[in-house]
């Protein structure tokens, strides 16, 4: 018995077999042990969040280049199958590689991170987790109007960010520009109507405003892009049936709806509150007189 323990352990394959028994668990504890230390130093959700990611590719990595070391004789044998082999599964792999590239493209080149809102893959929504294969998406919209939660969750593949646009609602300016109408009856009193609009659009969008337009800056210095106004602005156009009064503003991507929302209630609680003669348009038809039928029973066939 003793001489087949001796023989045992001798053995090569069975001591290097016993190594990475060993020595797999030591990485594992290593790296949870990192990444707990993690929340001790870094402060930023955002950043912990891809620290604790890198931390765990950075272990599978370790894993792989520990077992390649443990048996480098056996797998030197392996080189000319490996080399002819390689070109056959890069092809059969090429859409999980395409992935992997976009999880590194995402991650350095700052197109999105968890937290944004974005459209990625024909899917709008939030970011709620960065996979090395597949990035996971809070939906909105689809069956619910108004930018909010439809509660589905969706998996787009990192290779789309190298095949369609990626639309980020929040990366750089986390505000958008929207717009209502106000159909106004000819006859009113255009200016009332327009000075009743501003002032709900100041009084409802001006800190919005305040806010957005620091970020504009920081995106003029960025971006070759020209200045544009982040105030609420009121344009009237003419139509054929009624005045159209225009309240173009800046809004919180999170909010637009709630932000839409309040200007509407408080636009028309100002008009129908007002002294001044305002009314609304709306689609009518108004028959002023009938037309003359003229019947003949008596005619001749």
């Amino acid at each position: 018995m003793n001489e087949s323990i001796k023989a045992l352990i001798s053995n090569s394959l069975f001591t290097k077999l016993m190594i990475v028994f060993i020595g797999i668990p030591l990485i594992v504890i290593i790296i949870r042990v990192v990444q707990k230390s993690v929340g001790r130093y870094i402060k930023d959700q955002d950043n912990r969040y891809k620290t604790r990611k890198m931390i765990n590719i950075l272990g599978y990595i370790l894993t792989l280049l520990f077992i390649a070391i443990v048996y480098s004789e056996q797998i030197g044998g392996l080189t000319v199958v490996l080399g002819v082999a390689s070109a056959g599964i890069a092809f059969a792999l090429q859409e999980v590689i395409i992935s992997i590239a976009g999880w590194i493209s995402i991650l350095v080149g700052n197109i999105f991170k968890t937290g944004d809102r974005v459209k990625l893959g024909g899917i709008k929504g939030d970011v709620i987790d960065l996979g090395v294969l597949r990035t996971t998406i809070m939906e909105v919209n689809e069956w619910v109007d108004g930018d909010l939660y439809n509660g589905r969750i969706v998996k787009v593949a990192n290779s789309f960010v190298f095949k369609e646009p990626v639309y980020n609602y929040s990366n750089d300016f986390p505000f958008l520009w929207d717009e209502i109408k106000i159909p106004i009856k000819y006859g009113s009193n255009y200016q009332a109507a327009k000075s009743i609009i501003s002032n709900v659009g100041i009084e409802i969008t001006g800190d919005y405003a305040n806010k957005a337009r620091e970020h504009w800056n920081q995106m003029v210095q960025k971006y070759l892009i020209e200045n544009a106004s982040t105030q609420p602005m009121v344009t009237v156009v003419a139509n054929d049936n009624w005045v159209e009064f225009t309240l173009r503003y800046v809004a919180d991507y999170r909010t637009r709806r709630t932000t839409k929302d309040l200007l509407f209630t408080k636009i028309l609680e100002g008009i129908d509150n007002s002294s001044e003669k305002i009314q609304f348009a709306s689609a009518t038809f108004d028959l002023v007189e009938l037309p003359t039928v003229d019947v003949n029973l008596n005619q001749k066939r």
